[in-house]
């Protein structure tokens, strides 16, 4: 007598990430209150190696900080470290840094970000 388990629909990868990103938005942009400014010290549970201190002020260090907090951060690290006009003025560069989950959860969920990259092109 062979066993037989019960077919239940296993969620594939990108589904899995898709809600695991959703999770971490805010309710509304204006939720980001990130600095505009000065420097940002990640704690470990958003990044446990590698650099942790970021000059906002400085684009190059302020798009390594916005990657690392939208693939690693929670909700509240990304309302914490995040700040909605910066989020919006270099989001047509940084939707090309991130990954393909990443962006087309926050660009459907915010539709003014997918404007900045169209207004951007």
């Amino acid at each position: 007598m062979a066993l037989t388990s019960p077919t239940a629909p296993v969620p594939n990868a990108a589904e899995i990430l898709r809600a695991r990103y959703t999770k971490r938005l805010p309710a509304r942009l204006e939720d980001l209150t990130g600095p505009d400014h000065g420097t940002v010290d990640l704690p470990l549970h958003v990044v446990w190696s590698g650099r942790r201190s970021f000059q906002v002020d400085r684009p190059r260090a302020r798009m390594g900080l916005y990657r690392t907090v939208l693939a690693e951060g929670q909700r509240q690290d990304v309302t914490r470290y995040l700040n909605r006009d910066l989020l919006v003025r270099q989001w047509p560069i940084l939707r090309t840094l991130i990954s393909r989950t990443i962006r087309d959860v926050w660009e459907d969920a915010f539709p003014e970000l997918a404007r900045a990259k169209a207004t951007a092109a």
